[in-house]
This record gives structure tokens, sequence and C-alpha cells, in this order.
């Protein structure tokens, strides 16, 4: 499988498993630690956002032609806060109505972002000799953690 097609096709299954995830939570009133959790996702990805200028982000882990390494922010710590992001949020999701299902297409995303994760590192070690030195000074996906 190319690399591009690799990388489209952990895209695809990340939105799946986030579509099966919303689906099979429906639109019942979410607890509110669920919510608290679903929002402070959401805050740590607007953060994000504002340290990563929308030309140099990019949903695969293609890396755009004139991307820059961005290192402050969330960034700081972290490389992924994006999919930090999206896994906390779709956490509060799976707590608001935890079922068998709903924790085992959780798992399936979680394996799906780090995939996208190791791709992405892959193709920045490529393309800039500084992600070494910035991968050993920061986490892949979880603060200070993992």
């Amino acid at each position: 499988m190319s690399s591009k097609a690799y990388s489209y096709l952990l895209v695809s299954l990340q939105f799946i498993f986030i579509a099966i995830l919303l689906v099979e939570h429906g639109l019942h009133t979410p607890s509110n630690f669920a919510l608290l959790i679903f929002l402070l996702g959401c805050g740590f990805g607007l953060y994000t956002v504002r340290h990563n200028p929308l030309g140099n982000f990019n949903i695969t882990p293609e890396i755009k032609e004139n991307a820059s390494l961005i290192t402050t922010g969330a960034y700081r710590y972290i490389r992924h806060p994006m999919y930090f992001s999206v896994l906390v949020m779709m956490l509060g999701v799976v707590v608001s109505k935890p079922t068998i299902l709903s924790f085992l297409i959780y798992t399936l995303l979680i394996i799906t972002l780090f995939l996208k994760a190791k791709k992405e590192e892959m193709l920045w070690m490529e393309h800039s000799s500084e992600y070494t030195t910035y991968m050993r000074k920061t986490k892949r996906i979880i603060p200070f953690i993992l």
C-alpha cells in the first residue's frame, strides 16, 4: 500500500470510529462530568489551533510542502495535541453512555491515532533535521506521560 493510501486509510478509520461513537450515543443528555470532559477536549483543541496556522495543518499524516515545525503552545509538551484533543472529546462521549461497543470503538480510535502519529513522525524525520531533537524533548500524545 502506498504511503498516501495508508494515510487516507488512517484518516478514514478515524472518522468512521468517531461517527460510530457519536451515532451510538445519539442525542441523549450527557452527564455534567461527560460534558466537562468533552468541553476540555474542545478547549484544548482550540488552544492548539491558535498555535498552528491552518495553512500548516493537515488532516492526513502527510507533511505539507511548506510546513514548518511548531514548538509553541501545546506543541511544547506533546507532538500531536490535536490527537490528544480528539481522544479527550471522544472520552467524554464514551463516558456519557458507556457500553462495551463504545469502549471497543474508542480503543480502535486510540490505535488509529497512534498509527497516524507514528506515520507523521516518520515523515517529519525525513522532512526536518530538527524533528529528532524535538522528539526527545516532548511526549507523543499525552502530556508528561506518553
